[in-house]
């Protein structure tokens, strides 16, 4: 079927009992009490929710249960300010009080080291090993405001180092260990942490990866840290491996003197106090330190995780992340909604790309998180989970970082569980959550995300700044929502925040996303507004092209960018193709005619050329700003945002290019 004729009927459609089981419907039913408006359909209450912003965000306080005093005062100042605009001026709160409401026995945290390493965390557990953390950090200095870092794998340790600092009131950052020095130096060094907590390793595709001579050349590197902080992975001789460190302490005797410790001093906080710091990916300079504070990101996540995402209580929720990634931040906020915490470290393709979905049925997963990418490259070893595993408990599944193609739908729906709801989410480190995302009581369509996140008003505009349906153009935000960032760390003035994102439209939030509103009130994402093509004035979403050529078994992943040619730009796509396979005349014009027949005339790239590897992030994402720089001989100012920056090379001097 051509690609641009989507389907008449939505893939998923909650039936009657499931929409009412939902935390949506609960709240849809509080909704109208406080509202005193009938909300009888997802865009009402929305509506209401953009409308009436105090009663909206103070109805998520209320409806969540946030532990905190809400203030007395106004719950929006200066509501007409972006930014500016400041929310629930008057309330004190702490972030990890909220997280860490029960205390019971019921798993708080299950953690597997891909094949290596598994162990569970009770609630009483996680209890009472965040109060001996807190009580050493406490007596090694650390005070509100103070900044702790973690270079750490997704491990238990993570989620208590970022806990007991946050009762502190301290602020918290964190990085993935693959990142290289320069990378955690061009982050950590801007904000200059006071403690740093680092592993000494972590496995990777079953290979154990000693993290020893890295921390050994970053730590004299960073003059603010006073104290490093080892927690043991790979070997349990912590303490001799930090007698070989600068400022090193084991975690076991950092917190030995504090064994006893069961109470936990949760500091009560002003609303929009520094909660984390988070990075911009780094690719076009040095990256951006965003400052998010505790209420915007608790209320936020609350919201997404009950409501959007429908996290109840006693649900296993799963997110395929790492410490660099904002989803780690998301997934740890599951905690404030009773979830149990399914943390995962390490490739996700050992035991032959089997083990995530070991990990759903042996733990019972809920919710199933994970990267578009990460689809696109399942389908493509042949598992269909859905025959091969339990799935019966699983009722969501995420998928973030880059667009979702439609085959994508198609391929969850027939090859993972035919009764889910499929979101695929969209907003980023900027926001510390979603703007678009989904809903457990609406349809799924086929190539769709399902509908715009409650409280904040998105919409798509032109380049002159209107309002636009079922046309490109900009994802926008025309009102404030508490989980804008607090601010850019040494940003005194606020001029980097205000170039980053109110440049484009003054006074309205323009969020670099190249998109569009469909029939159904939902979104398609075409790709970044900065790597949109624009052949002969004609702007075209990467997007769209991805989605045709990773159709074909030969081609393993693709990147697409405009190159300037004869006053004009013109589509250079480069294929990484599957082991043993070479490009040529009849796969490229196989390529061209699945691009021309399923998207248009306009798409079909002037060039296709084979190279051995894509260029993405730490985070996964492909890097098309980076590839457009080195084939026209610009520098890429900060490669060590890459994962494989050595894949550069092979886009650099291309004869082919030069004709």
């Amino acid at each position: 079927m051509n690609d641009q004729l989507r389907s008449d009927r939505p893939l998923w459609t909650p039936d009657h009992a499931k929409i009412a089981a939902t935390r949506m419907a609960a709240f849809t039913a509080y909704a109208r009490t406080v509202s005193g408006r009938s909300l009888d359909s997802y865009a009402a209450l929305h509506g209401w929710s953009v409308d009436a912003p105090e009663q909206f965000w103070t109805a998520i306080w209320d409806f969540c249960g946030v532990i905190g005093e809400p203030g007395a005062g106004p719950v929006l100042v200066d509501a007409q300010k972006m930014p500016g605009a400041r929310w629930f001026p008057d309330a004190r709160l702490n972030f990890a009080q909220n997280l860490l409401r029960d205390c019971d026995n019921a798993d708080a945290l299950v953690f597997w080291g891909e094949n290596k390493v598994k162990c569970t965390v009770s609630r009483a557990e996680l209890w009472r090993q965040v109060a001996q953390f807190a009580a050493a950090l406490r007596e090694s200095g650390i005070v509100s405001g103070d900044r702790v870092a973690a270079y750490l794998p997704n491990m238990p340790e993570a989620v208590v180092a970022m806990l007991a600092a946050a009762s502190l009131g301290a602020t918290f950052t964190s990085a993935s260990p693959d990142f290289g020095v320069q990378g955690v130096l061009d982050r950590f060094g801007q904000i200059e942490p006071k403690l740093l907590i680092a592993s000494d390793g972590y496995w990777y595709n079953g290979k154990a990866v000693d993290l020893q001579p890295k921390l050994a050349e970053l730590v004299p590197r960073l003059p603010s840290v006073r104290q490093l902080i080892v927690a043991p992975y790979l070997n349990q001789e912590a303490d001799a491996l930090a007698a070989n460190l600068p400022k090193a302490m084991s975690w076991t005797r950092f917190i030995a003197r504090h064994a006893a410790a069961t109470e936990i001093e949760f500091v009560p906080l002003p609303f929009n106090h520094p909660l984390y710091i988070m990075y911009s990916s780094g690719t076009t300079g040095v990256p951006k330190c965003i400052v998010h504070g505790a209420g915007g990101t608790l209320l936020q996540h609350l919201k997404e995780h009950q409501l959007h995402t429908d996290v109840r209580e006693g649900d296993r929720l799963f997110y395929f992340t790492t410490c660099g990634w904002m989803m780690w931040n998301w997934l740890i906020s599951g905690l404030a909604s009773g979830a149990t915490l399914l943390l995962y470290d390490g490739s996700p393709f050992v035991e032959r790309g089997r083990i995530l979905w070991d990990y759903a049925q042996n733990e019972r997963m809920s919710h199933f998180g994970t990267s578009a990418k990460y689809l696109d490259a399942l389908i493509k070893t042949g598992l269909k989970p859905k025959h091969a595993y339990d799935l019966s408990a699983l009722r969501v599944m995420t998928s973030t970082g880059s667009p979702l193609a439609p085959e994508r739908f198609d391929d969850v729906y027939a090859d993972i569980k035919s009764d889910l709801q499929l979101s695929s989410i969209s907003g980023g480190t900027d926001i510390i959550s979603c703007f678009v995302l989904g809903s457990p009581t609406l349809p799924v369509w086929r190539g769709e995300i399902q509908c715009q996140g409650l409280g904040l008003a998105v919409d798509v505009w032109d380049d002159q700044g209107q309002s636009i349906r079922g046309e490109k153009g900009e994802l926008v935000c025309l009102r404030p929502f508490p989980s804008m960032p607090v601010g850019f760390w040494n940003d005194p003035a606020g001029k980097k925040y205000q170039a980053a994102y109110f440049e484009r439209f003054p006074g309205v939030w323009h969020h670099g996303d190249f998109c569009e509103m469909t029939e159904h009130d939902g979104l398609i994402i075409h790709g970044r507004s900065d790597a949109t093509l624009n052949p002969g004035g004609v702007r075209i979403g990467t997007a769209e092209i991805y989605r045709q050529v990773e159709k074909l078994p030969e081609v393993a992943e693709s990147i697409v960018i405009g190159q300037d040619w004869d006053s004009d730009v013109r589509i250079i796509l480069f294929v990484k193709l599957q082991e043993g396979i070479e490009l040529d005349d009849g796969l490229t014009a196989r390529i061209k005619r699945l691009v021309r027949d399923n998207a248009s005339p306009r798409h079909v790239p002037a060039k296709i050329l084979q190279v051995a590897d894509i260029p993405r992030t730490k985070s996964g994402k492909i890097v098309e700003l980076a590839v457009r720089n080195i084939v026209h001989g610009q520098p890429v100012k900060n490669l060590e945002a890459l994962a494989n920056p050595e894949a550069l090379a092979a886009f650099a001097d291309r004869n082919e290019l030069s004709d």
